[in-house]
């Protein structure tokens, strides 16, 4: 492996920015100085561009195995990396669903052969696999993922015995989907009722609604304080669900974690009429107070990460009807532009961003030397030149699905350099696929 010399950066790291030399040897940052001198590196000249640890994604859906015409591991990670994306942990609602060690293990085989990135994956739940979920190495898996939520499959546990049981003895942290099923299938019979089978777009955030969220997270946040669970909560998209988290003790101190997605920071119910099943996600994007309201928890840490939910899904797919259109859609390349947009529009700073797609996803899950940009750590890092100003545009969409409902939005702001435990991974639009990332580990 090279060793390379980042010169003159903006480095960006614990709440500070300040103008200095990485030197990267051997997977690690082997020294950070205000200037470094070494014959044998390969310099890069950061002047003028920024340095940010690599972002780490807790929510994302790669699709394999099973349903691969959507998406693969090999070309999510390539497109995650591309966006400055380093680490990512995946969801194990694929087919057939990572609920049983063998099958999720078979999972990290695959990475291990193709992904780019660094990965981890989350062991799935089920009604009837507790003894499953109860092996889990929490050394080397991210978490335990519970859909308390229509799921596909047998992936909705509702149980409460077996949620119990989990709740109490999980020997990792538990994410949680939050979403009442029995709530969101009478909406879904009104909206039946109201608009016959050809329901609109607009109508998911009323079958979807606030209800459907508050209550499931009410009920998992009282397991979860019964047990003295380590729960995570996903994809936080309601105002009113924020009443369940707080900020007045450091996240170390937290058993009780949140996360938001940038596209219910980005989007709201208005945008339906224009991009209709394009932004049907589950939990739906609501009307604009919620993206209000969960911007200002970011902001004040009553949210304590920003993730994706990056879920794609074919573009024939997404044009059928809204009852047979599925949910979800691709981000991990465009992530970082959507919360760069906001920093270039004065709603959030810098530090702010990578402390909350950084340090804070490393410290809540409590990942091995990565996250932070220190001596020692892991060489995930990425360089931003802030002024380049591109357009999303079908010639320069990495995923595998091809679209994005992000197209033909003009961004300030692209990664040039994205380097994965050492490894110049992605250099001005050419991939180095030589050496791949690596699983996670947990100090845990």
């Amino acid at each position: 492996m090279s060793k390379y010399l980042i010169k003159n950066a903006q480095v960006v790291n614990e709440g500070k920015i300040a103008v200095l030399d990485i030197l990267i040897q051997d997977k690690i940052i082997q020294k950070i100085a205000p200037t470094i001198s070494d014959t044998y590196a390969i310099e890069i000249d950061a002047t003028g561009k920024y340095v940010f640890p690599g972002i780490i994604d807790d929510q994302v859906h790669f699709r394999e195995p099973g349903l691969t015409h959507k998406a693969t591991i090999y070309t999510e990670a390539k497109a995650a990396v591309a966006g400055g994306i380093t680490s990512f942990m995946e969801m194990p609602n694929t087919n057939p669903t990572a609920t049983t060690q063998e099958r999720l293990e078979e999972k990290y085989a695959i990475a291990a052969q193709t992904s780019l990135a660094n990965y981890s994956f989350f062991m799935g739940t089920t009604n009837a696999n507790a003894d499953e979920v109860l092996r889990t190495n929490p050394k080397n898996v991210c978490g335990v993922k519970i859909f308390m939520g229509s799921s596909t499959g047998d992936m909705l546990v509702e149980n409460p015995h077996t949620l119990e049981r989990i709740f109490c003895n999980a020997p990792t942290l538990i994410a949680i989907h939050s979403e009442n099923d029995k709530v969101v299938k009478a909406n879904l019979e009104l909206a039946k009722q109201k608009y016959g089978e050809n329901i609109p777009s607009e109508a998911h955030a009323e079958i979807r609604n606030v209800e459907a969220c508050f209550k499931m997270t009410e009920y998992a946040v009282g397991i979860a304080k019964k047990c003295n669970t380590r729960l995570h909560v996903l994809h936080i998209s309601t105002a009113e669900e924020l009443a369940f988290f707080r900020n007045d003790i450091p996240l170390k101190d937290k058993k009780i974690t949140s996360e938001v997605c940038v596209h219910h920071l980005y989007f709201d119910a208005s945008d339906y009429a224009n991009l209709g099943n394009l932004i049907k996600w589950n939990p739906a994007i609501k009307e604009a107070r919620h993206k209000k309201a969960l911007f200002d928890a970011l902001l004040d840490d009553r949210l304590d990460i920003i993730a994706t939910d990056h879920a794609p899904h074919t573009w024939d797919e997404k044009q059928q009807p809204y009852l047979q259109a599925p949910s979800g859609g691709p981000l991990v390349q465009h992530a970082l532009n959507i919360m760069l947009d906001f920093y270039h529009n004065g709603k959030i700073s810098l530090e702010k961003i990578v402390d909350k797609m950084c340090h804070k996803p490393a410290e809540l899950f409590e990942i091995e030397k990565r996250g932070y940009i220190r001596e020692g750590y892991f060489a995930d890092l990425s360089i931003i030149d802030l002024k380049n100003q591109w357009i999303v545009n079908k010639s320069n969409i990495l995923y595998k699905c091809g679209w994005s409902a992000l197209e033909n939005k003009q961004f300030t702001g692209k990664v040039t350099h994205t380097f994965v435990s050492g490894h110049l991974a992605y250099n001005n639009g050419v991939f180095d696929e030589s050496i791949k990332g690596e699983r996670l580990r947990f100090e845990r």
